[in-house]
């Protein structure tokens, strides 16, 4: 009998480590009842726009996976355990066996989503065919949001919420900013339901938690309907309702029912954690 490869080895540490140091997590994993090929994929995410593009892609999908949440407040995503999966220690990160047998580490929501397409979404549920028009159009999409809509809105939020003091030019720039791109969607979804196409694709998954929080970046969409009118269309999904409460209940919704008071509040709780990894990260 040959001894097992090194990949397989850290993969038996990886998991003997987990089961050790996170047993509640473990127990909280779960496998969606939905079958679909021939999968191993478990998900490390935490339910911000980023995390939940992914779940989401995975319910429309139909396709079983296991969950283990992160903590951003106990700075899980900088472990050692998880940076063997990610080096970047960002959320989503995904795990994967490939038909040969050969595990496979995933992180950038962009990367994991064109990789559940290409291997998983065989007749093209929520994709096009690779060489399509339609397939580069969405690949578009998909870079611009992640380039663009949720870099830009990210910023948004940590001058309006988590900046330790008020910096308006700070806030007027990624505020107008996230207008402005919004404004883009506006005019793209006047030509038809979705962003590309006949169909909701993960060009559509990936900017709709980012759309699904303009509250809490403090962005109105009044004087977007056409882009309201679709973010309330895919949330009558299953695959969408399903997946943005993974791997905890999606509140983005409720924020608008909220005082300014109470939102502050809402992000001192985030504030400290937020701080404390900006001074972990800048001395490396």
């Amino acid at each position: 009998m040959t001894d097992p490869s090194p990949s397989m080895q850290r993969i038996s540490q990886l998991a003997s480590h987990l089961t050790k140091t996170h047993p509640k997590t473990f127990l909280r994993n779960f496998t969606s009842k939905m079958a679909s090929n021939n999968s191993n994929i478990h998900l490390y995410t935490v339910g911000t726009p980023n995390g939940i593009k992914v779940s989401i892609l995975l319910e429309e999908l139909g396709l079983p996976y296991k969950v283990t949440p992160i903590s951003f407040s106990k700075n899980e995503q900088k472990e050692p355990w998880f940076l063997e999966i990610n080096p970047n220690g960002r959320i989503p990160a995904l795990t994967d066996t490939l038909p040969d047998g050969t595990p496979i580490n995933l992180f950038e929501s962009g990367s994991i989503m064109q990789y559940l397409v290409d291997r998983y979404d065989t007749e093209h549920k929520v994709s096009y065919p690779r060489g399509s028009k339609e397939g580069y159009e969405v690949n578009n999409w998909l870079h611009w949001q992640m380039g663009g809509l949720g870099p830009m809105q990210g910023q948004a939020n940590h001058f309006f919420r988590y900046a330790p003091e008020k910096i308006q030019y700070g806030i007027d720039r990624y505020q107008n900013e996230t207008r402005r791109l919004y404004s883009v969607m506006e005019r793209q979804l006047e030509k038809g339901d979705y962003l590309v196409g006949d169909r909701a694709t993960i060009a559509d998954f990936a900017c709709w938690g980012w759309v699904a929080a303009h509250h809490w970046a403090g962005v109105s969409l009044d004087e977007f309907p056409k882009l309201e009118a679709w973010l309330h269309r895919l949330l009558e999904r299953p695959g969408v309702e399903k997946g943005r409460h993974v791997p905890s209940p999606h509140t983005a919704f409720d924020m608008k029912n909220k005082s300014e008071e109470e939102l502050e509040k809402e992000a001192e709780k985030s504030k400290a954690w937020v701080q404390a990894g900006m001074k972990a990260d800048a001395k490396k």
